[in-house]
């Protein structure tokens, strides 16, 4: 163990350490002119004012670097204390008058009694640019003349009330009815009497008569009953039907609708109770395919009773009276076959309307917002209300009293009670099973 220690002599002679001295030190020194040779040394210089010391060697790092280019660099920018205190800092209105000295001279108004006061030609400028109309404005004005905008009537926002609802769809719903008008006579009908030998207008009525009364005891939703009506004549024109099966397509009709709109349809032994046993089970089903097979399941139509809807929220939102009235009307409509074949949904229900406003005796007959919204003109709905006003003339006597025993009940605002309008009285009248 002993032969592995190094042995180090403590009692040398004083040459021999002075020998080892300068031994170390020559290789000391090799090495530092070595390092120095490649530029990896730097002396730092004493500061001034401050007594001499030895300089210090060390390796220049890369941060040592940083730190001595960032001080001569603070040496170079460092000003005398005496040019630091006599330089004066600027005031505020003294940066504000630099600033102003770099703008482009203008006239000043001097304001003084011995002298006139001169205006500066940029401040009359500004005057009159304020009295003149702008070239955009004029722009503006000229095409609004020219499209017709100027003189344009004041449309009434009849949906800024449900802006928050979001079930009404405020967003999209003039892209609706839009749609609605371009595909409302994919779902029209032809003069079908023509094709069925064995029906004619008056069973029709007669049918339909009967469908209220089912519709009203089921308390279905007003959407079945106009979605059975719609379904009713477009199966009637494609297909010939017996007499005997023609409350069969009905009542099957009636059950197709309810699967439609409602949440709680009836059931199909409802359908055979209300129907007194006239059909079995078997034969409502089997109509029910026929009918579904030959409309090719086509039951997203437009109904009068969605531009009903709407029409009487563009008339007088919130009004009940107004409402039911506006339904009897419509309701009268879709009786008569006539009025059902030559009036598409739209033109029924903006007719109903009209009808409606003038027997309440609304004023005026017939808004600016009316005509917006449904497309149509007083003009272009004269002859089709006129129609419906004979329809109520004739409800009271008429044998079939579904409708008219419908809305004189208080619940319908008793509307079917109120005399018609005598504006639009025809000279004659007829019932609502005359052709």
């Amino acid at each position: 163990m002993d032969h592995n220690k190094a042995v180090v002599p403590h009692n040398l002679p004083r040459g021999g350490e002075m020998g080892g001295k300068q031994k170390i030190g020559q290789v000391a020194g090799k090495n530092r002119r070595v390092l120095g040779d490649i530029g990896n040394l730097v002396i730092v210089p004493a500061v001034e004012g401050k007594p001499k010391a030895a300089q210090i060697t060390r390796p220049a790092t890369r941060s040592f670097c940083a730190q001595l280019l960032a001080n001569a660099q603070a040496e170079k920018n460092k000003k005398p204390l005496a040019e630091v205190v006599n330089k004066v800092v600027p005031t505020k209105v003294q940066v504000k008058k630099a600033a102003s000295d770099n703008l482009a001279p203008e006239t000043v108004i001097v304001i003084s009694p011995d002298k006139e006061v001169k205006q500066s030609p940029l401040s009359g400028r500004r005057k009159t640019k304020k009295s003149g109309k702008t070239l955009t404005s004029t722009l503006t004005a000229r095409s609004k003349a020219a499209c017709g905008l100027a003189n344009r009537p004041k449309i009434d926002d009849i949906d800024a009330a449900d802006v928050d609802n979001h079930l009404a769809a405020v967003e999209y719903v003039e892209d609706i009815y839009n749609f609605y008008k371009l595909t409302e006579d994919e779902g029209r009908v032809s003069d079908y009497m023509d094709f069925q030998p064995e029906l004619n207008h008056k069973m029709r009525a007669i049918l339909v008569d009967w469908l209220i009364e089912v519709h009203r005891k089921f308390e279905l939703m007003p959407e079945s009953l106009y979605l059975t009506m719609n379904i009713l004549d477009r199966f009637l024109s494609v297909k010939t039907v017996p007499r005997r099966e023609l409350q069969l397509v009905g009542i099957s009709s009636m059950l197709i609708a309810c699967k439609y709109e409602e949440i709680w349809a009836p059931e199909v032994n409802d359908i055979i109770h209300i129907s007194d046993n006239a059909y079995a089970r078997d034969q409502i089903l089997q109509m029910e395919k026929a009918i579904l097979g030959k409309l090719e399941w086509y039951l997203t139509v437009p109904t009068p009773y969605v531009f009903l809807v709407r029409y009487i929220k563009a008339s007088t939102p919130n009004d009940q009276e107004m409402e039911n009235m506006a339904f009897f009307f419509a309701e009268l409509g879709l009786m008569n076959y006539k009025t059902t074949i030559t009036c598409c949904p739209s033109m029924l229900a903006a007719s109903s309307v009209y009808a409606a406003r003038c027997t309440l005796n609304k004023s005026p007959l017939w808004t600016q917002t009316l005509q917006h919204h449904t497309g149509y003109s007083e003009d272009q709905l004269m002859e089709s209300a006129k129609g419906l006003v004979s329809y109520h003339l004739g409800a009271a006597e008429n044998k079939l009293k579904a409708i008219y025993r419908k809305f004189s009940s208080p619940d319908r605002s008793a509307v079917a009670l109120f005399p018609p309008a005598r504006n639009l009285s025809p000279t004659n009248t007829y019932t609502t099973t005359s052709s």
